[in-house]
Order: C-alpha cells, then sequence, then structure tokens
C-alpha cells in the first residue's frame, strides 16, 4: 500500500501518517519526492484496509500495489531508480555501461593485463570472480580473498570499478570491503540468506536470474534485498536453462523490456553466459543493446585457450574492442550512450 500525501502536507500529517502505519504492526517508509512525499507501508503480504489513513489530513489518496513484489515494482516507483557503482558508473539512466572482464581471477599477471585491455576498449568496470561456483568440486574455485586483493590492485592501476562475486554470507563481507558491486550469481539468485544479508550491507548489488527463473522469480528475490533497505539493486538478464543442446542457454532478450515494465530497477544483460558461445557473444551483445539494456557485463581474456574457467564464451582482446566500437552507433541510435573512464 502507498499514501500519497498531498503537495501541501506539512511534516505532522507524514508523521501522522507513519505513527498510524507503525500502530497497524507495519513499517512505514517515507518517500520524498520532487512535488510530494509517498509513504510505503512494508511487512503485509495481503492487502491492507487503508480507510482510516485516507481519512487522515494531509493524504490525497490510497494506491494499492497488486504486484507480489512491492517495492521493486512500477506501482512502488514509476521513475527509473539510478544505480551507481562508482563515479561515472550509473546504471539506469541514459549510459550504457560495460562491465567486462575474465570468468575468474587467475593470477596478478592476467588480471592486470585483463584489466588495462577492457579499459583501452571502452569498458568502466572490471568482473572477476574472487569465489567461483563450479558445478564440479574439482573445478578451479578461485583465489578467495587474494583473488580480491588482486582486483583491488588491478582497481588501483586502471580506474575500473570492480564487480565480483559472493557466494555465502561471510564472503558477501569480504567482497563489500573490497569491491564496488556484490555480485549475486544465478545459482543464489533464491538464496535468501545471502539476499538478506546483502541487503543490510547497503552495497550495489547485482542479482543475475536463476538457471530457470521466471521473470517473477527474479523480482521477488530481489524484494528480499529491498525489504532490507537496499534499494541499489541492478538486475542482470543471463539466459535460462533449455532443452536445445545447441546453446548453453536461452539468452531471453524479451526479459530485458519484460522488467522495464513491471521495475523501476535497471537490468543489465550478460551475453557470455546467455549463450555460452564466443561466436554468438557479439550478435547478441548488439541486440541486447538495441532492446533497451541498461548495461552489459561480458566475459573477456587476454588468452581464452588458457583460461581455468569459461574460456569457450570469453572473448579475444580484439573481439571485444570490436564489440565496442559496434555497441557505440546502437545505443546513439536509441538515444544513449556509452560511457568511458577519463583518461589517467
Amino acid at each position: 500500500m502507498l499514501v500519497v500525501m498531498q503537495a501541501t502536507a506539512s511534516a505532522v500529517d507524514i508523521e501522522r501518517v507513519c505513527t498510524a502505519i507503525s500502530d497497524m504492526g507495519y513499517q512505514p517508509l517515507p518517500m520524498p519526492g520532487a512535488q510530494r512525499t509517498t509513504v510505503g507501508l512494508i511487512g503485509n503480504d495481503r492487502r491492507v484496509d487503508g480507510s482510516h489513513i485516507e481519512a487522515l489530513p494531509g493524504v490525497a489518496e490510497i494506491i494499492y500495489v497488486s504486484s507480489p513484489f512491492k517495492q521493486v515494482s512500477r506501482e512502488w516507483r514509476e521513475a527509473n531508480t539510478q544505480v551507481t557503482i562508482a563515479p561515472g558508473v550509473t546504471f539506469g539512466g541514459s549510459d550504457v555501461p560495460v562491465i567486462a572482464g575474465p570468468c575468474s581471477v587467475e593470477s596478478e599477471a592476467q588480471i592486470m593485463a585483463a584489466a588495462q585491455l577492457v579499459r583501452a576498449a571502452g569498458a568502466v568496470a572490471l568482473r572477476g570472480g574472487a569465489f567461483k561456483p563450479r558445478s564440479s568440486p574439482y573445478s578451479f574455485q578461485g583465489l578467495g580473498k587474494d583473488g580480491l586483493v588482486l582486483l583491488q590492485r588491478a582497481k588501483a592501476e586502471t580506474g575500473l570499478a570492480i564487480v565480483t562475486e559472493a557466494m555465502d554470507d561471510e564472503g558477501a563481507h569480504w567482497v563489500a570491503e573490497y569491491a564496488d558491486c556484490i555480485q549475486i550469481g544465478a545459482r543464489n539468485m533464491q538464496n535468501y540468506s545471502l539476499l538478506k544479508t546483502v541487503g543490510k550491507l547497503r552495497k550495489p548489488i547485482l542479482l543475475k536470474r536463476g538457471m530457470a527463473a521466471t521473470v517473477q522469480e527474479l523480482l521477488l528475490s530481489a524484494e528480499y534485498i529491498l525489504a532490507e533497505g537496499n534499494d541499489q539493486v541492478i538486475l542482470c538478464e543471463r539466459g535460462v536453462r533449455t532443452w536445445d543442446p545447441s546453446s548453453r542457454n536461452m539468452f531471453d532478450l524479451s526479459a530485458i523490456p519484460a522488467v522495464q515494465k513491471l521495475s523501476h530497477l535497471p537490468i543489465i544483460a550478460d551475453p557470455s553466459h546467455g549463450t555460452g558461445v564466443r561466436d554468438r557473444v557479439r550478435p547478441m551483445a548488439r541486440a541486447a543493446v538495441a532492446a533497451g539494456a541498461d548495461g552489459l557485463i561480458i566475459e573477456v581474456h587476454p588468452d581464452p585457450n588458457k583460461a581455468l574457467s569459461d574460456g569457450a564464451q570469453s572473448l579475444f582482446p580484439q573481439q571485444f574492442s570490436a564489440l565496442m566500437q559496434e555497441l557505440v552507433p546502437i545505443a546513439n541510435a536509441i538515444g544513449r550512450r556509452m560511457p568511458t573512464l577519463a583518461a589517467r
């Protein structure tokens, strides 16, 4: 439920509404706007009778949110949320930032080389897993905290923002200390304990769609984070599993406009995991920007043939450079732009 206050409502009127909501056993969330304040009611999982609140002084109207996800929905907030993970790196506005780098941090030489090459090509943030969830327990699991240290060195060297994955509550606190944005991977999209933890950390969150999750399930997972007080959430379409063996996943481009209609949160696209095949990454990245994605996250490795994870879907440096040039006119054609970092 949303309580829309009159433009002339006083601070006393708003406080009276908040007190009434608290007396009902729910949490009020005042949201000042350019012209008027809206007060959200949090904590209910069914319709609440707000008739007595509607009669309070200064109240213009009551809006009942019909979506099962409340704070994430367009009904709750009409304007797009913009999430800034570092100076000059904002998702949800006119920019289409690109996050790029290897699947995992393998060594200092590897991550430094990757950072330099993706920055030179136009990326504004560096990806790379310090902790890697793998299907096989014998596959490379990442360097752990040492990987976070290397990512921080790469940031100091290049100025790139850092986006890296947290797999559990303890790791989330480590990532929050070293990175600019905490990634929640597809396997953990419905790890509700982890979602609550990162919601309390007040750090930008990149939430990837699960491998078999519906759009509604993705938005409900985001609701867990917002319910803890963190509205700095970037959603990510990264493909869903299908029965067709010709592709690792089905890259669901239609999820981009679908999410943008339902939610005010920005949504980016991951064509690397979305296809799992290097030769399909560039056309799907181009298509994602044309479809209105608020950013991209792309796997790039200095030498994909020697990558310890996801080499088959990682772009070669020259392929990534070519892609970044291809994206500029596409973004411009729909009134957006590909941002770059200032020269150092």
